[in-house]
């Protein structure tokens, strides 16, 4: 049996373990907290054999994305970074609107979210034209501005259906150029225009209500008044523990937490998902706590920080820099994400509408996620391939040179 998955399973097998133990805790709290959508469903197991059909299906892009080399990737993004901007516009004006928010679009039998796409393609792009800086010193300032023209108009585009990726998504290109050693004034300038635009941005919306701004800024306001909401929340004391339709979310939240203690309520003996809109989404992590205490949530929280520094170190091994950019980029992505929804379900920032990497429900994310997955399990190959070739050509060496010797001695 180990043979067998030493054979087929390549790459890290510590990113493989974190992999499938993100999977298992999906699954497991996934059937208590779709309880509501059960209830509404006329078959009560469609909704969990439908997320456990996309956690298999990610399993299985994963799998196959891992034996693709590197250099396909790179040439692929540049095909899914057109496509996803393609839709990002789509979206605008044809998307399918949940939960007041129109990120999905429907293109024939298939529904999905053209940001992620984005995300995952310009990660990729980034971490290509990083490495072009770095090896063509002559090229450098174009390369710049092309990556970050391409930059600001995917985070646009992104930030106009959803403000927390746009941030995010910016952040972590920021991040992947620093940690690439870009230059320091640069990067000093990005951070200066980012501040300029979100002060004008602040004052427009101060300035302007929000029926004479066009449609697609709707969710400036949005934030706005989320932002107000959680600022705001510990003032009145008086209504700290009122729960009413703008809090209903936050202060279930909160029960569900309180509820859980040390060790939780157990897998299924969640009360909180009854009265969570979202529990099996934005306040996942909320239900993992209660059903399994602050045992589970400390867990949940140390596999994001085991892939977090399990990528640090792969990087480190790669003797290229597009890879181990790449590398700090995708697991960047993961895991300020998964800290970002955590930090929601604790009620330690104000809500965002981000999923829980490979947990919260949603096809989209779970497939873009794995193929993130994916891609740093088919790095860790191929540096594994690597120095496998240079020991046994290491030991072809030192053999040669044995026999020479022998040569010697008998002449």
């Amino acid at each position: 049996m180990d043979s067998i998955l030493k054979k087929y399973l390549k790459g890290d097998a510590v990113i493989w373990a974190v992999f499938i133990g993100l999977c298992i805790i999906s699954a497991v709290e996934m059937f208590s907290a779709s309880s509501t959508l059960a209830f509404k469903s006329i078959n009560h197991t469609a909704p969990m054999l439908r997320h456990v059909l996309f956690l298999g299906m990610g399993a299985f892009i994963a799998f196959l994305v891992h034996f693709i080399p590197a250099k396909f990737i790179r040439f692929g993004a540049f095909v899914l970074l057109a496509f996803s901007m393609v839709t990002l516009v789509l979206v605008l004006f044809k998307g399918k609107t949940e939960n007041d928010a129109t990120r999905w679009l429907q293109l024939g039998g298939f529904q999905f979210q053209p940001s992620e796409l984005g995300k995952l393609s310009l990660i990729i792009i980034a971490a290509d034209f990083i490495a072009r800086i770095k090896n063509s010193a002559s090229n450098e300032n174009k390369f710049f501005r092309i990556l970050m023209v391409l930059s600001a108009i995917v985070c646009f585009l992104i930030l106009l259906e959803n403000f927390s990726t746009a941030v995010l998504l910016f952040g972590v290109i920021w991040i992947m150029m620093f940690i690439g050693k870009i230059a320091t004034r640069k990067l000093v300038l990005i951070i200066a225009a980012i501040v300029g635009l979100g002060v004008f941005g602040f004052a427009a919306i101060k300035i302007f209500p929000q029926e004479s701004m066009p449609k697609m800024f709707d969710r400036a306001y949005t934030w706005e008044k989320r932002i107000d909401r959680y600022l705001s929340e510990d003032k009145e004391k008086e209504d700290k523990y009122v729960i009413n339709d703008e809090n209903l979310q936050v202060q279930h939240g909160r029960i569900a937490i309180a509820r859980g203690g040390v060790i939780g309520v157990m897998p299924g003996n969640s009360v909180q998902r009854d009265f969570l809109p979202q529990a099996y989404s934005d306040f996942i992590y909320a239900i993992i706590v209660e059903e399994m205490g602050l045992v589970g949530g400390v867990f949940v929280i140390l596999l994001y920080m085991v892939l977090l520094f399990r990528a640090g170190r792969i990087a480190t091994m790669s003797k290229t820099v597009f890879p181990a950019i790449l590398v700090i980029g995708l697991s960047l992505m993961i895991v300020l994400q998964a800290f970002v929804s955590m930090a929601v379900a604790t009620s330690l920032g104000p809500v965002t509408g981000q999923p829980l990497p490979m947990i919260s429900r949603g096809g989209t994310s779970i497939l873009i996620t794995s193929i993130y997955f994916g891609i740093l399990l088919g790095i860790t190959r191929q540096i594994k391939e690597e120095q496998t070739g240079n020991n046994a050509l290491t030991e072809e060496i030192v053999i040669e040179d044995d026999d020479e010797e022998t040569y010697d001695e008998i002449e």
